[in-house]
């Protein structure tokens, strides 16, 4: 499991590696544990929405010893550490498609910045929505802990407009209704 504290430790040695600037934003339970609603995560989850920025990190860190895996839903990278690290382009996130980039105004929240990494996390209905389209048990269980957080200062009516945009875009129907 990787906390708060090993996430910054292994993006600040990626920050050494960079020569240019990189945003990365936070999502799954890496986005739960930036925002203090889970003690650590088992991988790390992140958006890299420029998609020039993806091949470059991934190079960057396939030099330095990450190993690549192709996965269903992006790149895979294994760290000499173990820590693993999802690295999804563009506006994906697992199999779901963010309608707006995730680093237009409101659709982060910032966590940390380095001379090289802008390190964010999707805003609170994004991660909801993800989860939802997902829908694991441990994404559901995740949903739970996160609504406890938000839930009296939620847009209901923004998270239903929300949740209908992507329902019409999603490729299985069936999962979200």
């Amino acid at each position: 499991m990787i906390n708060e504290n090993e996430l910054f430790n292994e993006l600040s040695v990626w920050n050494s590696l960079l020569r240019r600037k990189i945003n990365l934003i936070a999502c799954g339970g890496t986005a739960m544990t930036l925002l203090n609603l889970k003690p650590s995560t088992k991988d790390i989850d992140l958006i890299i929405p420029n998609e020039e920025d993806h091949s470059y990190i991934v190079r960057i860190l396939i030099e330095a010893g990450y190993k690549k895996e192709i996965i269903t839903h992006g790149i895979r990278l294994k760290s000499v550490t173990e820590f693993e690290y999802d690295l999804f382009r563009g506006n994906n996130v697992y199999t779901a498609g963010l309608l707006e980039s995730p680093l237009d105004e409101g659709n982060n929240l910032t966590i940390r910045e380095w001379s090289y990494i802008y390190l964010g996390c999707l805003n609170y209905y994004d991660l909801m929505i993800t989860k939802l389209f997902r829908g694991t048990a441990t994404d559901f269980g995740d949903m739970s802990v996160l609504w406890q957080k938000i839930y009296k200062n939620m847009d209901f009516v923004k998270l239903k407009k929300r949740y209908e945009e992507h329902a019409r875009y999603d490729v299985s129907e069936e999962k979200v209704h």
